[in-house]
């Protein structure tokens, strides 16, 4: 207990220092998911193995099955999919490979990890959209999951000129504070290194001052009305508080995946590839 002691007071107190994040970030009616929720993100195994099973399954018939057969790029809006917290552009690997074989042409965020200041990462997402919308000559569609999906909905208030619609997937707009307790870990350990210097991370202001509020109410603010907007959620997400994913303001699409695993889940990927086809979703939580 003494050495324990001795190894604590030796850290420098900026690295051991808490914060909470800030109130406006959790509104009263949401909560977050409690610490055993997290159990139920386990489920993302066997949502790989349908991705796999979904990708070789019919190639198991014999020689001669049939594989998928991917589309000709068609005139269509291009997508780019951003990344969750934490997360790169390789997890989003498999919806880009579904979106692809629909004739979509998909770009990377060029996101390595989902850790910037929410204004920065913001801002470099907003020049990567005018270089991909000027390349194509059409507006961006952008798929977000998480984080991903917050900053997606924030550029389609700041930039309706380069966005025609948004798909996002378990990303708590109304509530994101509402997520799990080991989110919260991640978060403090991310502005603990900031602190002490190490750059391109979140800081406080992010979690819980000035910038977390412009980002929070820039993404409340009503869309133009020909920007598209899906919500995906899940009540089995581990993660964040399901409740909070709802935008009242967008198309609601219940699937039944883990939050980890929307990215991978067959269902999930399917979902998304018909709200940016433009084709409605059907089941008996959409709206």
């Amino acid at each position: 207990m003494i050495a324990g002691r001795r190894v604590r007071d030796a850290v420098p107190s900026v690295l051991v220092a808490t914060f909470a994040v800030a109130d406006f970030l959790l509104p009263e009616g949401y909560v977050a998911p409690g610490r055993a929720a997290v159990l139920r993100e386990a489920r993302v195994v066997t949502e790989l193995g349908r991705l796999a099973w979904s990708r070789c399954g019919p190639r198991i018939g014999g020689r001669g099955a049939p594989r998928a057969a991917r589309t000709e790029p068609r005139d269509l809006d291009p997508v780019v999919l951003i990344p969750g917290f934490l997360a790169g552009d390789a997890t989003l690997s498999a919806l880009a490979k579904a979106l692809r074989e629909q004739g979509h042409r998909t770009y990377r965020s060029r996101i390595l990890a989902n850790v910037r200041c929410t204004a920065r990462a913001t801002a470099l997402l907003e020049s990567r959209l005018e270089a991909v919308a000027a390349r194509r000559g059409r507006r961006v569609t952008l798929v977000g999951h998480s984080l991903g999906g917050l900053l997606a909905r924030g550029l389609a208030v700041r930039r309706p000129d380069l966005v025609s619609g948004i798909v996002t997937l378990g990303s708590p707009m109304l509530a994101p504070g509402a997520h799990h307790v080991a989110l919260t870990r991640s978060l403090e350990a991310l502005v603990r290194l900031s602190r002490v210097g190490v750059p391109g991370l979140m800081a406080l202001e992010c979690v819980a001052g000035d910038c977390a509020r412009t980002s929070f109410d820039e993404s409340r603010q009503a869309l133009t009305p020909d920007v598209s907007f899906t919500a995906v959620y899940s009540r089995r997400d581990g993660i964040v508080d399901w409740r909070a994913c709802i935008d009242p303001l967008a198309t609601a699409v219940e699937v039944r995946s883990s939050h980890l695993g929307m990215v991978v889940d067959p269902a999930v990927i399917r979902a998304v590839v018909d709200a940016v086809g433009g084709r409605s979703v059907v089941d008996g939580s959409s709206r």
